[in-house]
């Protein structure tokens, strides 16, 4: 039996720009920013080279233009995305089956049991990018560790650095030592752990709390009453390098979404509609690609005050079809007061199961329902899926959409959600 476990936590280096340069190879070099090009904007990722003006993701694009003014913009494309991911998810598991993917562009691998075959754990991990780099042309960041925990943290010592002289390449592959873990996680500062976000940063920041080191070396019943019981007992086994956590294989997503913010507010419910039916084909069709139906729909609105509602429907059987989901939410949309003007319309699958099938109907009144429109629509999905995945996205859809972009390729800078 092993002595120690041996993760790795893998990273794409700035993956959205990288799956881009890779299309573009011209712009190599230059500061690129993937993301919104109007006013409401996000930076999605950014080059190395944008880096170094300071522009990073989640910050407007209006920001960006102004601190890197010669920055290339591109908009997402979050279809070419994911079929890197998966790709690149695909070559993992030729290292072990011990893959927990956790977002499009990060997953943790246990190679505990592949370093009899396939050598050392940093060896393992250099054979991985040179497969990654061959097979799809981008770069990775590795971070080996005992633990989940530090795993990331490596990761993020790997990676490479915009400064003002220049992108340094970084170390690409970083391993915490058994029996080293303290003397590298003690020294970072305390904003390094997983949970100390402003708020708790302050807290800690007012206790004289600047280092991991500070926080292991206090006493837990302090920490506690500073942040909460929970919370500081969390910490407190963070600060001692403690994680013993599995690398689970097998994540199922909680809900599948995806949102828009428009270029111009939409005022009419004839406008919205059809990005309703928009969305709902492209949430119904990751619905059946991750083999899962929606339980429950939420239709989120922002109003042009920034105000948010949210409103949702649980259908008597789990959804897969587009036009279904446009009949369990139109009529929700239809209820809002949309005059002042729609800035971000969203639709969420929740709740997903891999049942499927419809519940007995007591009373049948011969009007159609939600239900009768899933049956229908069944068939004619799993056509449609056949045909994108032969010919590509794009080539069929929703008629009232065709003229429209897909979600995930808004310049006005989409968020495309799928939290675990």
């Amino acid at each position: 039996m092993a002595a120690h476990r041996s993760i790795l936590h893998v990273d794409m280096d700035a993956f959205y720009v990288s799956v881009e340069l890779a299309r573009r190879p011209e712009l190599r070099g230059l500061p690129v920013v993937v993301g919104g090009t109007a006013g409401r904007g996000v930076v999605s990722a950014a080059s190395y080279e944008a880096r170094r003006y300071g522009v990073h993701s989640a910050m407007s694009s209006a920001l960006a233009r102004r601190m890197c003014p010669d920055a290339v913009f591109l908009s997402p494309d979050m279809s070419k995305y994911l079929e890197v991911s998966r790709q690149l998810h695909e070559i993992f598991e030729t290292f072990t089956p011990l893959v927990e993917q956790i977002s499009v562009d990060e997953a943790f691998m246990d190679v505990t049991g592949a370093r009899s075959l396939l050598g050392t754990a940093p060896e393992i991990a250099r054979a991985l990018r040179d497969r990654v780099y061959a097979e799809t042309g981008l770069t990775c960041s590795v971070g080996i560790a005992p633990n989940k925990f530090l795993a990331k943290l490596a990761s993020e010592h790997a990676k490479p650095r915009a400064t003002a002289d220049g992108v340094e390449p970084g170390l690409q592959v970083f391993e915490v030592l058994p029996g080293k873990e303290l003397a590298f996680l003690h020294p970072l500062p305390v904003g390094a752990l997983w949970g100390v976000g402003p708020a708790t940063l302050a807290k800690l920041e007012a206790l004289s709390i600047r280092t991991v080191g500070d926080l292991a070396a206090l006493d837990i019943d302090i920490i506690c009453s500073a942040v909460g019981d929970a919370h500081g007992r969390h910490l407190h086994s963070l600060a001692h390098a403690a994680d013993e956590r599995d690398v689970v294989p097998e994540r199922h997503a909680k809900s599948i979404g995806h949102e828009e913010t428009f270029a111009a507010d939409l005022t009419t419910h004839e406008e919205l509609r059809v990005q309703l039916v928009r969305l709902c084909d492209a949430v119904a069709r990751r619905t059946r690609a991750a083999g899962v139906a929606a339980g429950t729909l939420m239709l989120k609105v922002k109003f042009s005050s920034f105000d948010s509602v949210t409103r949702s429907v649980s259908p008597s059987m789990p959804l897969t079809t587009g036009p279904s989901m446009v009949a369990a939410l139109e009529p929700l949309l239809a209820s809002l007061d949309c005059a002042q003007g729609v800035r971000l319309l969203g639709v969420h699958a929740q709740k997903l199961s891999t049942e499927t099938g419809r519940a007995p109907r007591l009373f049948d009144d011969g009007s159609e329902t939600v239900e009768d429109i899933e049956e229908q629509w069944v068939p004619a999905s799993r056509a449609i899926d056949s045909i994108v995945h032969k010919f590509g996205a794009g080539v069929i859809g929703p008629a009232s959409a065709m003229d429209q972009r897909r979600p995930g390729e808004s310049p006005f800078g989409p968020n495309v959600e799928e939290s675990p």
